[in-house]
């Protein structure tokens, strides 16, 4: 008479152990814990609601004369959106380009057929205080454009650095005309 024999290790009749599905079961388990632990960390990275809303500004620039600025604001930093006369424009394309410390014209920091109306960060690239020139009777520095009497920088009608510590021009940000009156900045 033969006598059946169990299988060894605990194997099933299809060569599966058990110590094998514990493994799998137990790897699923981290990994499904370890997903658990790591999603809300991820979440609370992304952008807030009140970030997001901000990531982009409309602006009416239908009530703004020429020769008049205002002050606007985007992603929690002050912009100027200045409506230059031909006068102030003749003055910033009479400067040589070889004469500015950054370099630009004002072909350069407009949108073609656009070019009077100057869009800028209202944020002096020395070391970011808020210049003045945007509100009306506001010191314009000895350039016409805007100043920064923290400590001394002049800007041009472009927005271009003529005089003082800051390094480079106030930033133009990203911007575009969604009609012949309002612009998004962002």
């Amino acid at each position: 008479m033969a006598t059946v024999q169990e299988p060894h290790g605990g194997e099933g009749a299809d060569g599966v152990r058990r110590r094998d599905f514990i493994h799998i079961a137990a790897v699923s388990f981290a990994g499904v814990g370890a997903a658990a632990v790591v999603a809300p960390l991820v979440y609370q990275m992304s952008p807030s609601a009140d970030v997001l809303a901000q990531s982009s500004t409309e602006i009416d620039i239908s009530a703004i004369e020429p020769g008049m600025a205002i002050k606007a604001s985007w992603q929690k930093q002050p912009v100027f959106v200045r409506n230059l006369t031909p006068a102030e424009m003749a003055e910033a394309n009479a400067v040589s380009i070889g004469d500015l410390r950054d370099p630009q014209t004002l072909a350069d920091r407009t949108k073609p057929g656009k070019e009077n109306w100057l869009v800028t960060l209202g944020v002096c690239t020395h070391l970011g205080c808020v210049p003045l020139g945007a509100a009306e009777g506001e010191n314009r520095g000895d350039f016409g454009g805007y100043f920064c009497p923290c400590h001394g920088s002049h800007y041009d009608t472009a927005a271009r650095i003529r005089k003082g510590p800051a390094p480079t021009n106030l930033v133009v940000p990203p911007y575009e005309f969604t009609s012949d009156t309002v612009i998004e900045i962002g």
